[in-house]
């Protein structure tokens, strides 16, 4: 039987589990959700369990493990617990066969695994459920950082200093042309291991050493991928936050990164809302018209010294820190959802800024960066950062998972994070103990 409210699938469930769900619910006919959040354990999966939950909608989520803080929010009719990882043939039967019998409008994706998931079997699941993301060729554009750079360098947007490589022996040649310190990444995020049946998230590297480039390159090219090499720019990080759809813009929203997690190129966990700057403003809509990437898309900016902004890349689903925006009125998940969905999309002309957002586990964990890594390009100097963390709790602001009408999740997620603080804590004490009795 389909349980409600906080109530989660088992694990172990079974192709009799799934049947037995669609039989037993209401004289045989299968409950309608509205919506299915995949990726749970995401902030911004949150979020949107919230926003569409408030508004009357009822959801449902997916995650591939039971500890998930969102599950527990009062707007989450169902929690399903996946058996499989997310981006594995495993997971693709077990959500196609739940969407069967769930009957959900729409699915809800935000991981870079589940987005690749989608992308490739969209064909396949869309007999079942609406996917709340843009289509090709617009998705394959954004979420390859080479062909996004293509784009914009045509339209006369600024573009970091850059060289794409595919293996160590071009390493010298990007050093000499680019110089050191750089940022190496991952032209896709995501790539698929065909061998394993599934794939790797590769995140950005900073390298001050042809060394550091070598084994960098080395490690995020082992599954074939293809590398940017590019200048290192250290100024503020800015994103505009675009609903395009019907070839129109239907809500913008700013935000400036004070901290990050990690610092390079991380997710912002201490953010603030923002006027949209006309410069980025402009060149966001632009960019978002050429490619007509229809959905939500956030686009990313890094300003050099002298104030002039560097396009860094596209990111075409909810972003992790969509709350900011959805705390400022302006409601991305129901904009996406009524989208997907093929609904009117409401038009937002206006926005409260200056609002400050806080992750407080991210901020911790950024600040811990900024102790362990002093010295390095692009690290906040110790004193500095430990100040600026004391600081912010002096500063009025909304914190992640806070949400004093539904606070189990995060109470949850609070402690969680104690456990696993404790429990590392712990575990290296004991490594330490038994590496000296030897």
């Amino acid at each position: 039987m389909l349980r409600h409210s906080s109530d989660v699938d088992s694990i172990g469930a079974t192709q009799s589990t799934l049947n037995e769900q669609s039989v037993n619910n209401g004289g045989g006919k299968p409950k309608i959700y509205d919506a299915v959040v995949l990726d749970a354990a995401l902030r911004q999966s949150l979020v949107s369990i919230r926003s569409l939950g408030k508004r009357g909608l009822k959801v449902a989520a997916l995650e591939a493990e039971n500890q998930v803080p969102a599950f527990s929010s009062r707007w989450c009719q169902q929690g399903i617990v996946c058996p499989s990882s997310a981006g594995t043939a495993a997971y693709l039967n077990f959500l196609e066969q739940w969407l069967e019998r769930s009957g959900a409008r729409v699915a809800i994706a935000s991981s870079d695994s589940t987005v690749a998931l989608l992308r490739q079997h969209r064909e396949r699941l869309e007999k079942h459920v609406k996917i709340a993301l843009a289509r090709d060729p617009a998705m394959g554009i954004a979420i390859n950082k080479e062909l996004t750079l293509d784009v914009a360098r045509q339209l006369g947007l600024g573009i970091p200093r850059g060289a794409t490589i595919s293996s160590v022996d071009e390493v010298s040649a990007a050093v000499k042309e680019i110089g050191l310190p750089a940022v190496i990444k991952p032209v896709e995020s995501w790539l698929w291991d065909e061998q394993q049946g599934g794939g790797a998230r590769f995140a950005s590297r900073l390298v001050t050493t042809a060394d550091e480039a070598r084994r960098a390159v080395e490690e995020l090219t082992q599954l074939g991928g293809t590398i940017l090499f590019q200048q290192f720019l250290t100024g503020r990080r800015e994103a505009v936050s675009i609903m395009y759809a019907n070839r129109e813009v239907h809500a913008s929203f700013a935000q400036w990164a004070r901290r990050t997690e990690p610092q390079l190129g991380g997710t912002s966990v201490l953010r603030q809302s923002i006027a949209v700057p006309q410069d980025i403003g402009a060149q966001s809509e632009r960019l978002i018209r050429e490619i007509d990437l229809e959905g939500y898309s956030e686009v990313e900016f890094r300003r050099d010294q002298a104030g002039i902004p560097y396009l860094m890349e596209i990111n075409p689903r909810l972003s992790a820190s969509v709350e900011i925006a959805v705390r400022s009125g302006v409601d991305f998940p129901h904009l996406l959802y009524q989208w997907a969905n093929g609904e009117k999309i409401d038009k937002v002309r206006s926005y409260r800024v200056g609002g400050w957002m806080r992750y407080l586990k991210g901020d911790i964990m950024t600040t811990i960066e900024a102790l362990q890594k002093r010295g390095r390009p692009g690290i906040t100097p110790p004193g500095q950062a430990v100040l600026g963390f004391t600081l912010s709790f002096f500063q009025p602001m909304n914190y992640d998972y806070v949400d004093w009408n539904d606070l189990t999740p995060a109470i949850k997620a609070s402690t969680e994070f104690t456990f696993e603080w404790v429990g590392g804590a712990i575990a290296k004490r004991l490594s330490r103990i038994k590496r000296s009795s030897l």
